[in-house]
Parts: C-alpha cells; structure tokens; sequence
C-alpha cells in the first residue's frame, strides 16, 4: 500500500490528505472515541484465528499499517477512516484502496477517498480527492534476516478531485525507497526483542508545475508482534484472540524544501494496535500532532483491510504473471 504517506502541499492541509478526512458527518468526536474501541474489540473477538500468507520474509509477518506505507507487494483491499481536528475546522475521510501483483515482486495500486470538512466557521464541505495511483517493486526478500526491501513510485493525479475539501490542480509525485526488518535473527540473550520490528519509507514528493513546495517524505513503525512471541520465542500464555495482535507505533513526518518554506515540517505520532485474522486485519491508532501545523487535537485513525490473495488466492488474488 499505500495512500497514507501521500499529501496535498497546502499549507492549511496537515500530513496526508488521505488520513485525515473522511468517516461520516453526524458522528462527532467523542462518538468515535468511544465507538471504534468496542466495534474492535467485539470484532476481533468473534472472528476466526488462524495465520495468512501475505507479507512474510521468514518467520516475520509484517502488517499493513495505518499511515505509513507497506514494504511489500501484495493483494490488498483497504478501507481507512480518519477524523483530525485542524484547528480552524474539523476533517474527516474515507479513503479506499485497492493493489494488486502483476508479478510475486511487482504490483500497482489505486486509490481514492470521500472527504468532509467541517469549518468552525461557514458551511460544510463534501467530496472526493484526488485520484492516486502507484507501482511497487519488491527487490529483496531475506527470509533468514527477516528483512525486505522495495522501490515504488505514487501519483496524485491534480484536478481529478473536488477543490472544495483540499484536492489541489496539480500533480504530485514521490519515488520512495520502503524497508521492513524483523529481529528475529537476535541472539538467545535477547530473545524477548526477537518480536520487534521496524519498518519505513523515504523519499522526495515533488509538486508538477506548481508554486507549492516539494518536500522529503518518511515515515517509520515500531511493532511489536504478541504472535511472534507466541509462535517463535515463547508460548507465555496471551489469550485468544490478543496472542494475535501487534501493537505499533507510527512516525509519519515531512519536511518542506522549497518555495520559501524550507525547513517546516508536519506529522504525527500514533500508538496503536493491529489484530490479524485469516483473510483480515484491523488497526486502531490514535493520531497525535507534533506541532501546531500538524493538528490541534488527537485524531483518530481505524483499518478494515482484506487479504485479497488469501481470500481469492486461485483467481483475482494471484499475480498475473506467475
């Protein structure tokens, strides 16, 4: 994946237009705060447990997280609803996703999201982004080091979306460099950290024919995966259906270059925590700004992502060239 480490440059858009509107308008911010945790929570507990085949090197499943773009290529059906408090007006997105392999190592992506943008003052504004599109190549997979590597590319289309929540009339584009490390490979002594890992993407976002600066993307996660412990280290007794979540923490940032903004930098902070099923996830993270630019309140961000090649693994869920 992924749309969430993509952003709209306007100065009064904070990091990632595609984490940041959405859901829908009667919901209030306290209803979400109360209301996600118990639909998670009841839904973990009522879905079937058992392990997937996607996003593996090794031992080391990796997640798809909420804000910071997947290492791998796979395919994948994401449904992302987020709710930030910019200050001046309060934002809410709906953003869908979908990828799919052309290769093992090679995939494309498209995405979009239903935006609404309620003002402090003036009236309520409502509909779609821009259109986003992306290629991925996964170049290395270390099994035994629980490491992958990959190169891609992102598109947001300009003027495919409504101006009136955000879409900007240009193009952007950011070619990234995505890695994921497990550490599993650590020595017996420290087999406690066997259960982390990390993972990260970086790269420049460059704006097409526009006075909007480009900017430096990156992002990181720090997980720590319940399931590895249980499965690979050491069988403590978590119960079901918790012995299968990771919790993580996400850091996605950038960093303006040009344009006389050189140097000012947005993002967020967001614990959470992610459950894997047989043929779903899903995450739960809150959203905290790390400077005034980025946002004036916690945010909320909530993950329904369908494993598409565990669901459909001898049709739509198989590359297309083998």
């Amino acid at each position: 994946m992924n749309i969430y480490t993509k952003k709209s440059s306007n100065k009064e858009k904070n990091y990632n237009d595609l984490i940041k509107k959405g859901f829908i308008k009667f919901i209030n911010y306290p209803d979400i705060i109360l209301f996600l945790p118990v639909c998670f929570i009841l839904f973990i507990i009522l879905m079937p447990i058992s392990s997937m085949a996607h996003g593996f090197a090794g031992k080391r499943f990796f997640p798809s997280t909420l804000s910071v773009e997947d290492p791998f290529v796979s395919d994948e059906l994401s449904f992302l609803f987020g709710y930030l408090d910019e200050g001046e007006e309060k934002a809410y997105e709906f953003p869908v996703e979908y990828s799919k392999r052309i290769t093992q190592n090679f995939g494309i992506g498209i995405d979009d999201s239903f935006l609404i943008t309620d003002p402090d003052s003036g009236s309520t504004e409502s509909g779609f982004g821009n259109l986003g599109l992306g290629a991925k190549y996964q170049f290395l997979t270390n099994g035994p080091h629980e490491t992958i590597l990959s190169l891609g590319v992102d598109a947001e289309i300009g003027n495919t979306g409504d101006s009136s929540v955000g879409a900007d009339d240009f193009t952007t584009v950011v070619p990234s460099l995505y890695f994921g490390k497990g550490f599993g490979d650590l020595p017996d002594s420290l087999m406690y950290l066997r259960p982390f890992a990390v993972t990260g993407v970086i790269g420049p976002a460059f704006t097409i024919d526009s006075d909007e600066p480009d900017r430096f993307e990156y992002g990181f996660t720090i997980q720590y995966s319940f399931q590895y412990l249980e499965s690979f280290v050491k069988d403590i007794g978590i119960p079901k259906p918790l012995d299968k979540t990771i919790l993580v923490l996400e850091f996605p940032f950038e960093t303006a270059l040009n344009q006389g903004a050189g140097g000012e930098t947005e993002g967020f902070i967001n614990p959470g925590i992610i459950w894997i099923g047989n043929k779903i996830q899903l995450g739960l993270e809150a959203q905290i700004p790390v400077n005034h630019n980025s946002g004036q309140g916690v945010g909320v961000l909530a993950l329904i992502h369908f494993f598409i090649d565990d669901i459909f693994p001898n049709s739509i869920g198989s590359s297309v060239f083998k």
